[in-house]
């Protein structure tokens, strides 16, 4: 099997007093979308943020291309490819959609390379072709998760944390997202994804892992995450 790209080994993390992962570990190969599925406090937004160096765990390890990032300011995380798309969307309100982008792009110096990662974020998301000039705090809910997974393509991410990117949405706008996060995996980025809507993130991931008071309950094959009877009754409605 592939080596892993991206490796969590017995991972800790406290809040103050709370214990909020305890002993996850989490492997995702190069190519994959692997997804977190979980309630509210079980630790899936805690993973992404100790991987992009935004808490700092107590224990563990985390291997990103085989060497390790722990510790690592999130600038530097940032430089070697690992970007977060945080829950929230979090836009820079009053600058336009294309500022809004190119801060994504603000480590880079290659200019020729970002003017052509900026059409391609325009034809993954043409409504933001539609509004390069306008304020980003004026699009609608749907247009600013566009904007900030387009502000997170723009830094070449070799693996993209994406979490939350259907929360607040209508249904019409979560097929289109998740129809474009495949698109993103299918043109050779790697995907870590967390996501409440189990149904949506099963069905897009390749595998799966079930995050219960910040231990890993399972995983496995997403097709077989999703049919676990477990998962069914807690996550799924069935």
């Amino acid at each position: 099997m592939t080596a892993p790209l991206l490796e969590i080994r017995e991972l800790d993390v406290f809040y103050g007093a709370v214990h909020a992962l305890k002993g996850v570990s989490i492997e995702v190969r190069p190519g994959e979308i692997v997804t977190l599925v979980g309630a509210n406090g079980a630790g899936k937004s805690t993973t992404l943020r100790a991987l992009s160096g935004l808490v700092t765990p107590r224990a563990g390890e985390i291997l990103f291309d085989g060497a390790s990032v722990l510790g690592c300011d999130p600038v530097d995380i940032v430089a070697r490819g690992l970007i977060h798309c945080p829950e929230g969307r979090r836009v820079f309100a009053p600058m336009s959609v294309r500022e809004n982008l190119e801060m994504g792009a603000f480590l880079r110096r290659d200019k020729p390379a970002i003017a052509q990662d900026l059409e391609r974020v325009y034809t993954l998301f043409p409504r933001l072709r539609d509004r390069m000039g306008q304020a980003a705090g004026t699009l609608s809910g749907g247009e600013q998760q566009m904007l900030a997974i387009g502000r997170s393509m723009m830094a070449r991410p070799r693996v993209l944390l994406l979490d939350e990117p259907s929360l607040g949405l209508a249904p019409l706008l979560v097929d289109e997202i998740f129809r474009i996060i495949r698109k993103i995996n299918q043109e050779g980025v790697t995907v870590m994804l967390v996501e409440q809507n189990a149904h949506m993130a099963l069905r897009c991931a390749h595998r799966g892992y079930v995050l219960e008071t910040g231990k890993v309950l399972l995983h496995g094959p997403a097709s077989e995450v999703e049919k676990n009877p477990q998962v069914r009754e807690a996550y799924l409605g069935a």
